[in-house]
């Protein structure tokens, strides 16, 4: 099998959708030797946040010394990119020869009369094999939907379990109250284990405390009152936290947005505990230069300026409040908004929250069957705002944009991480 027969075989489960619960991923885990079993993880589910916080501990592991797997969804630009060591992707030809395993067991799992995997259950297995085979210090797993269902769950312990911010999304599977959410996102707590948490909304707090104490497991919030920013503009941030009687000065992170602040300060909380535990050697010299050095695309990220050309994954509606906040570390004239959403999206909100913002809008399609036609996102946008183009082809759409900016004018595409992937490759290899 080569790499492309590879990825022919997991799309080929595309068709299979998103399947919550862990009988069908127990199942071909112990197909395959459970190699799950003999790794250390940190755990981490949230609504928004998760990538950015486990590229922050992965990146503070890295610079002291340790050789760290993550495993993240989705992917930007590449298939690869959801299996890292060391913030080096999985290599074709070694995805190629686990995949060509994993098909072997799930090919006897369906003749056996088991469910075929998805595809979310297929690279899950896909990262845990190569992480034992390459005998990795420590995981940094991220929850892909949920949290108690999520085939990452499939984990018997965590040295710690991360919860960043919680907020309304896939409500049709997770529930439509933040408390039902919250208890979903729970679900990653094991059995007297220790949790760390974003601060959250009170009835999220209830269901996370309420859960915690059912586990036996230590529960603890991420102190941000303890922050002091010093310095916030496009080209990062600068400040101070303490974590208990950890002192930290003059943190300069290289992600934008007062968000990103948090995130770091709930990296180095985590840090940490994980130190104060024994878990993990690091000073406090390596944790600043791990925070950094930390980079993570399609975060409210600059391509270009001159224009000034930002890229964010804002995909929910508490990412596009985020977004909008962010809006403010730029000096810009007008500003240019392109946006595709997926149809399973709660539109109708970050719409009337973002559009009324924008002097030009560019609607745009993503190449997914969970698009939203263009047509009916302009209806939507239309209730806030007419000054909207129809432009289905990204590539098209974002030369509209430069072509219609000026040079102190701000572009944006947002909405869909499925779009700012696309968007993202297309400038970059121009």
């Amino acid at each position: 099998m080569d790499y492309e027969e590879a990825l022919d075989f997991i799309n080929g489960a595309e068709g299979l959708g998103s399947k919550l619960g862990l009988k069908t991923i127990k199942r071909l885990m112990n197909e395959l030797g459970n190699p799950q079993k003999d790794l250390k993880y940190i755990h981490i589910a949230g609504t928004n946040g998760k990538g950015s916080t486990a590229s922050y501990i992965s990146k503070i592991l890295e610079e002291s010394g340790y050789r760290v797997g993550v495993f993240t969804s989705p992917y930007l630009e590449r298939f690869n990119e959801r299996i890292q060591i060391n913030g080096k992707d999985i290599p074709d030809e070694t995805f190629a020869k686990i995949t060509e395993n994993v098909k072997e067991k799930t090919e006897k799992m369906v003749s056996e009369g088991f469910p075929h995997p998805t595809v979310f259950e297929l690279i899950t297995a896909i990262s845990f094999l190569y992480f034992k085979e390459e005998n990795v210090d420590f995981v940094v797993l991220e929850v892909g939907l949920g949290g108690r269902l999520d085939s990452t769950n499939i984990i018997d312990s965590s040295l710690l379990s991360i919860i960043t911010t919680i907020d309304y999304d896939h409500m049709n599977v997770l529930g439509d109250s933040l408390y039902e959410i919250g208890r979903e996102k729970a679900g990653i707590i094991k059995e007297k284990g220790t949790v760390l948490s974003y601060p959250q909304k009170d009835e999220v707090l209830k269901a996370l405390r309420e859960t915690a104490k059912d586990k036996n497991a230590d529960f603890s919030v991420c102190p941000i009152e303890n922050i002091n920013v010093k310095e916030l503009n496009e080209y990062g941030a600068v400040f101070d936290f303490k974590y208990k009687n950890d002192i930290f000065k003059n943190i300069k992170i290289n992600l934008l947005g007062l968000h990103q602040v948090y995130n770091a300060s709930l990296a180095i909380s985590a840090i940490a505990i994980l130190r104060n535990k024994g878990f993990i050697r690091t000073s406090n010299e390596e944790i600043k230069r791990g925070l950094t050095n930390t980079f993570w695309k399609g975060r409210l990220e600059v391509l270009r300026r001159k224009p000034i050309f930002v890229i964010d994954g804002a995909h929910n509606l508490q990412g596009i409040e985020t977004l909008i906040k962010s809006l403010e570390l730029f000096k810009y004239n007008r500003l240019i908004l392109g946006m595709s959403i997926l149809k399973d999206k709660d539109s109708s909100h970050m719409v009337e929250n973002i559009a009324p913002l924008a002097d030009e809008i560019i609607i745009t399609e993503i190449n997914s069957p969970r698009k939203m036609e263009a047509e009916n996102l302009a209806k939507e946008v239309e209730k806030v705002n007419d000054n909207i183009i129809i432009e289905k082809d990204i590539r098209k759409a974002i030369e509209k944009s430069l072509n219609i900016a000026n040079k102190d004018d701000l572009i944006v595409f947002a909405g869909s991480i499925y779009l700012i992937g696309d968007v993202r490759k297309i400038l970059l290899n121009n």
